[in-house]
């Protein structure tokens, strides 16, 4: 036994399918993407660059981390005010990077809102300079 298509069904034999053809919409399509925001990329007739790999965005990551890791190696080697004040400086540009670079940009130093990171390592920054500033001196 055939089925039968009433006219005004979404069939497309159907008043509202044939609608569809004509207008050049289908009930399953899905809507065009737009082409470009407003402002959200380069003027009417630039070529979009090439997009720098993923990893490039942890570049100020790594460099924040290997001075961390220099500060330690000094603490370690027994310069108590040398070390805290190495790990302040990463601390320092780690803000840093978090003020100029953008949020695609910034990679793993994102870890809250721009302004929480930014008070967090700077206010980290400054216990370590103090700290390094009241240590004793040891001597041998």
């Amino acid at each position: 036994m055939e089925a039968t298509v009433a006219p005004g069904d979404d069939a497309p034999g159907g008043d509202a399918g044939r609608e569809a053809e004509e207008s050049g919409t289908t009930e399953g399509a899905l809507p065009e993407p737009e082409a470009e925001a407003e402002g959200a990329g380069p003027g009417p007739g630039a070529e979009p660059g090439p997009e720098a790999p993923g990893w490039l965005a942890q570049i100020p990551y790594f460099l924040v981390l290997a001075t961390m890791a220099a500060g330690i190696v000094v603490v370690a080697a027994a310069y108590f005010k040398r070390g805290p004040a190495i790990i302040a400086g990463a601390l320092l540009l780690a803000a840093t990077f978090r003020i100029l670079l953008p949020e695609e940009r910034i990679g793993m130093l994102a870890v809250r809102g721009r302004w929480l990171d930014i008070a967090t390592a700077v206010g980290l920054a400054v216990l370590l300079i103090v700290l390094a500033w009241v240590a004793p001196q040891l001597t041998s």
